[in-house]
């Protein structure tokens, strides 16, 4: 049976009385896919280290909030504690969710990262964005980097030229108006990541949104940890749940 490589817990199309049962063995199905494993067991943050004061679990869902009360001192991160990423594919679901004042915050999954502040939570490195609005969503950022090196529907490549990094737009993934129809705001949406080597690709609920080969050799990270963000500024709240990662040779 030919499985869909993005999301590979989805066979080929079946007769409708059998796809409900199988949407709702999504989950489970997927975590027992050959070569996924689950990051998150639905229950509570075993397996991740982070302010617990702004991280916690409802609804069986990781979340990350920030309140008037309880503001962020500046983006923080809930990291994974399973050890670096190299090469992988990891699956994850998330939400964003609007605030009293009904505005949409950012938020991101970094890999390939680096801790650099442990005190406060402080990462660095590779960031698949997600924003509320939809703006941002499924671009590649590098936290406390080079920032911005491939916007949503952007294929880039990335060099270093007497010593400063450049960034070409060599091709679109995705059209505008296409990823903007498949993005659900303020609903669940499914982030895959796959980093093999220099080539790193972001996909939001199926839609390449990023294609970047970093040849940055003085910048691009080949490994790290992985990790949630929770972004400073306006109070928010960030959701992530299904998070599988499969190593990659």
């Amino acid at each position: 049976m030919k499985r869909n490589p993005l999301f590979p817990f989805l066979a080929p199309a079946r007769p409708a009385f059998l796809l409900a049962a199988l949407l709702a063995a999504t989950v489970s199905a997927s975590a027992a896919y050959p070569g996924f494993r689950s990051l998150f067991n639905g229950e509570n943050l075993a397996g991740w280290k982070g302010n617990l004061t702004l991280w916690s679990v409802r609804d069986g869902a990781i979340t990350g909030q920030t309140t008037l009360e309880k503001p962020a001192k500046g983006n923080t991160f809930l990291v994974w504690e399973g050890g670096d990423v190299k090469n992988f594919e990891l699956h994850a679901r998330f939400r964003l969710l609007p605030n009293n004042d009904k505005k949409f915050a950012n938020s991101g999954i970094q890999y390939r990262s680096r801790i650099v502040d442990p005190a406060e939570w402080v990462v660095a490195g590779y960031q698949g964005d997600m924003d509320g609005d939809g703006k941002y969503i499924g671009m590649l950022y590098e936290e406390k980097g080079r920032g911005i090196i491939a916007q949503p529907g952007q294929q880039v490549r990335v060099t270093n030229v007497e010593g400063k990094t450049k960034i070409d737009v060599t091709g679109v993934t995705t059209p505008a108006e296409e990823l903007s129809a498949a993005i659900h705001i303020g609903e669940w949406n499914e982030y895959v990541i796959i980093a093999d080597g220099n080539h790193l690709q972001h996909f939001v609920n199926g839609k390449l949104t990023a294609d970047v080969t970093d040849l940055d050799e003085a910048h691009a990270a080949k490994s790290g940890v992985l990790a949630l963000q929770l972004h400073v500024g306006l109070p928010m709240t960030v959701q992530f749940r299904d998070i599988q990662l499969k190593t990659l040779p």
